[in-house]
């Protein structure tokens, strides 16, 4: 390889690292700004979580009032763990724009969200269909 070509080679290989880097930058502002909301089955309960998974809104009907303590606490888990699965599919979203969903860093991101923040067992495609958004 001749001088020029491995300037050449260097230069493309610098933009390249270059611009992985910025897509990398943007996927983590993108991921960072995220919310995601679930309402139980029966719209009693609805909770916001943020890229992190800490509840950043609480939501409860007045339909919960004469219900017993535990539960609305049992709602409001599932529902919040019901948010946090999303959590997943929305920052695969978020790769697939940025650095490419089949990338390296998008696979092991998305990965570490489907680990911290699995669907939950009860869960199913019927409840997800079921939640209502209205109202809220």
């Amino acid at each position: 390889m001749d001088a020029d070509a491995a300037e050449n080679w260097v230069r493309s290989w610098s933009a390249s690292v270059s611009e992985r880097a910025a897509q990398a930058q943007e996927m983590s502002r993108l991921v960072a700004d995220l919310s995601v909301s679930a309402t139980s089955a029966d719209g009693a309960v609805r909770v916001t979580v943020a890229a992190t998974g800490v509840v950043t809104e609480l939501r409860l009907s007045d339909r919960v009032q004469g219900w017993p303590g535990a539960r609305i606490a049992a709602e409001v888990m599932t529902t919040m763990r019901r948010a946090q699965a999303q959590l997943a599919e929305a920052v695969a979203d978020v790769a697939a724009r940025t650095v490419g969903e089949s990338s390296e860093t998008g696979r092991a991101v998305v990965a570490s969200y489907t680990e911290r923040f699995p669907e939950p067992p009860e869960s199913s495609d019927d409840d997800r269909s079921r939640r209502r958004q209205d109202g809220w």
